[in-house]
């Protein structure tokens, strides 16, 4: 490598947008884009569909205006993460055979239940939202020719990138039964997909699949020696980005739910609480999520009003409220119980005071999910990195800091994109354990 500037780009691509960011040599973010997406189509209900065309289109725009501003920083690597369990059937030049069935897409019922008799109880590639159930699926209305490739949405990118297909990664490739623990295809997995569909070939993320084609060097005003890593997904890419590296190392998103994941040095699984793990190079990252979050806070309170009644509160003291905050009944993690009711009573005439009780139940259920994680074989988290729109609440984060009774604080980087930037400038040797 020479001394001469260079970037390294990281590419995100949602349900309902894109961004594109670009590190230097030392990490820094120099550069970003963003795009909207159309909102995915839903023809039935149960069903969420895109087509795979809008994807490639923003990657385009995106990289191609980017490049105007990394003119004196040519780029080097491009990693990209997409959304987990996205998943198209394509012909052996990427070409789509349909629409994409998007992450959320529940149709695949029948399929589902033919996996639900040969694979193992705790599959990530149960149910009719997994990639596997999506691919029977797809092969049973589509029909397709012999060497059909199954690709997920950051494959199919990726594949457009460089002209090659039938290549994925190993988070992406979880739901579609993937074995990480021995880095194959189970023999489940292979009597269950039809005959003709070709398995994509899976590298650990980041790892080198070649340079980008030319033609589409040219078309966005890339170096052709521009090299593609292979991809991970977005959740993935967001706990990279906020800095995890060790086991005890932990990431909490609050978004509208709550979700926690921890670095485990084996993975661990309970399909009864929604709870499985990714390879996170040597380590494993293990996750589950709660129904309790912010959307909890926003029925009652707007945005503004939670900020500012926040600033009265003592987050040292206890609210003395037992409350267990819901948006409605049921719960899938920490505890499994589909009709347990939301506890947000009594509720007290001061708004401040009830707010307490409400961050503070939040925060009860984050410290029993850590606690529940544990309990199946995750280590004790050492330290809690903070991502999501509830991250920046710094009475929140106080309040959370005592019940959990170790350091909580927001993450410098939360976004995917981010994350995915710092695969690339690592190269074939990714960071925080990747390998």
């Amino acid at each position: 490598m020479t001394d001469e500037p260079r970037s390294f780009v990281g590419l995100d691509i949602g349900t309902s947008g894109g961004r594109a960011v670009a590190l230097d040599a030392g990490g820094h973010e120099i550069a970003t884009e963003r795009i909207a997406l159309p909102k995915p189509l839903s023809p039935a209900p149960g069903w969420v569909e895109q087509d795979p065309a809008l994807w490639w289109r923003a990657t385009l725009s995106l990289l191609a205006s980017l490049a105007t501003k990394l003119a004196d920083r040519p780029p080097v690597a491009i990693c990209v993460d997409a959304t987990s369990a996205t998943l198209l059937l394509a012909r052996p030049d990427g070409e789509p055979l349909g629409p994409a069935l998007m992450y959320n897409d529940r149709r695949a019922l029948a399929a589902a239940r033919r996996i639900a008799r040969i694979a193992p109880e705790d599959s990530p590639a149960q149910g009719p939202g997994s990639s596997l159930a999506k691919l029977i699926h797809l092969y049973e209305t589509l029909g397709a020719p012999p060497g059909t490739l199954v690709l997920h949405q950051a494959d199919w990118i990726l594949g457009r990138l460089t002209g090659r297909f039938g290549f994925s990664d190993w988070n992406n490739v979880l739901k579609l039964g993937y074995d990480a623990g021995s880095l194959g295809w189970p023999d489940w997995v292979e009597r269950l997909v039809p005959p003709g569909l070709g398995l994509p070939k899976v590298l650990a993320p980041g790892a080198p699949l070649g340079r980008i084609a030319p033609s589409v060097a040219r078309l966005i005003g890339f170096p052709d020696t521009t090299r593609i890593l292979a991809g991970t997904t977005d959740s993935t890419a967001a706990v990279i980005a906020a800095g995890a590296a060790r086991p005890g190392d932990a990431v909490t998103s609050l978004g509208s739910t709550l979700v926690v994941k921890i670095l485990s040095e084996r993975p661990v699984t309970a399909s009864r609480y929604g709870v499985y793990s990714q390879r996170f190079g040597d380590h494993w990252l293990v996750g589950g999520a709660s129904n309790s979050g912010g959307a909890v806070l926003r029925q009652c309170f707007p945005e503004a009003g939670i900020a500012a009644l926040s600033r009265s509160i003592d987050p040292e003291t206890s609210s003395g409220f037992d409350y267990y905050p819901l948006p409605g009944p049921g719960e899938r993690f920490p505890r499994q119980d589909p009709h347990l009711a939301p506890r947000m009573d009594p509720r007290p005439a001061d708004p401040a005071r009830f707010l307490h009780g409400l961050l503070e139940g939040i925060a009860t259920i984050e410290a029993e999910a850590y606690a529940r994680l544990a309990e199946l074989g995750a280590p004790r988290p050492s330290r809690v990195l903070t991502v999501g729109g509830g991250a920046g609440n710094t009475v929140w984060t106080r309040i959370r800091s005592r019940l959990l009774g170790i350091e909580v604080r927001e993450a410098e980087h939360s976004e995917a994109a981010f994350g995915t930037a710092r695969l690339a400038l690592a190269g074939s040797s990714p960071p925080m354990g990747f390998r």
